[in-house]
């Protein structure tokens, strides 16, 4: 998902992992009210806060947050 789109949806799963073997990425797989899921990139503040069947929502041009 691009930095333009907005979207919202509920979190299915919370991953992390050393993908270059330097940098933790943390990620959320959510499913949006069209029944799709995409993996997004979270901060660590948020994936914190973040359990599966939470709320998360995005606007164009902003962070995706707790919704």
């Amino acid at each position: 998902m691009s930095n333009d789109e907005s979207w919202d949806g509920t979190v299915v799963k919370k991953s992390r992992a050393m993908l270059d073997g330097s940098s933790l990425y943390r990620r959320v797989k959510i499913r949006t009210e069209s029944g799709q899921t995409q993996k997004v990139r979270v901060d660590r503040a948020l994936w914190k806060e973040l359990e599966v069947g939470d709320r998360i929502a995005k606007e164009a041009g902003a962070d995706p947050h707790r919704a």
